[in-house]
């Protein structure tokens, strides 16, 4: 039995005559048939993610791909507007949106999440994050949305879309911190309560090991610093999975920082 959570790689698998039922719903899902996109795209999203891809209700999509009649009749997703973008877009300088085009990586079946995090290090204060894919990067929503994140998304043309990831104001568990980096950007190393972890002389799977065993014990509104040599790809999903909100700042060739907190309670 198919559910919301399920994702489409885990669906499709042994029954392709799922993939026409997508594009039934939406043209988006085109690429489900190229079987180098479909190791990315497939793998990234889930059914509810889907549904909101083709602009349709979770539930009638999980009933479609069940096999059973949906509740109602299902609307073709419409091309997106490209009227409406926020006003804090329009006011802000060209050389502060931070571009990344993982149209390419898409087609050939590789995964863009490090080269977007990298990219996403780079923003400046007041700045935007402007992402190129040959979908619409549903998935990329959430994990943005848990660092503090608004988007606003346009469909250019066939396989083309562009979105605009920009908050007006940084975390206040980060812009409340005082030093400063010689790059500019804020450090929270030395506010009151912080767990600095430094994991460049470790060797895998040891520095994911000891940051998500430190994280098991960080208490509410606590920030955890991980120093790495490198952005840690396989760490970051994790955080996700656990509901830590994250900062990746990739500070020199050698030197990157990972701030990590969880959410106060109440």
């Amino acid at each position: 039995m198919i559910t919301k959570q399920d994702s489409l790689a885990a669906v499709l698998q042994g029954h392709e005559s799922r993939v026409d039922t997508l594009i039934e719903l939406s043209p988006v899902f085109r690429q489900l048939r190229h079987p180098e996109t479909r190791k990315t795209m497939a793998r990234l999203t889930t059914v509810e993610q889907a549904a909101g891809m083709a602009g349709i209700d979770a539930d009638d999509l999980v009933r479609r791909l069940n096999g059973e009649a949906a509740a109602a009749d299902v609307p073709v997703k419409s091309a997106r507007d490209h009227h409406g973008r926020p006003a804090a877009l329009d006011r802000m300088a060209v050389e502060n949106i931070i571009e990344v085009d993982v149209r390419e990586d898409l087609r050939t079946g590789h995964e863009p999440f490090g080269r977007i995090m990298a990219a996403r290090g780079q923003i400046p204060a007041g700045g935007a994050l402007s992402v190129r894919a040959i979908f619409e990067p549903v998935p990329l929503y959430a994990v943005m949305a848990r660092q503090g994140f608004d988007h606003h998304t346009e469909e250019l043309g066939d396989e083309d879309w562009q979105v605009w990831f920009y908050r007006a104001e940084a975390p206040p568990e980060i812009a409340s911190a005082a030093a400063v980096t010689p790059r500019g950007q804020p450090s929270v190393e030395e506010a009151e309560g912080v767990i600095v972890l430094d994991v460049r002389n470790l060797e895998p799977p040891e520095p994911m090991v000891r940051t998500l065993t430190a994280l098991a014990e960080l208490p509410a509104g606590g920030t955890l610093v991980q120093i790495n040599s490198r952005v840690p790809q396989f760490l970051l999903p994790q955080l996700e999975e656990r509901g830590f909100r994250y900062e990746v700042r990739e500070q020199a060739p050698e030197l990157v920082r990972v701030i990590i907190y969880r959410a106060a309670t109440g």
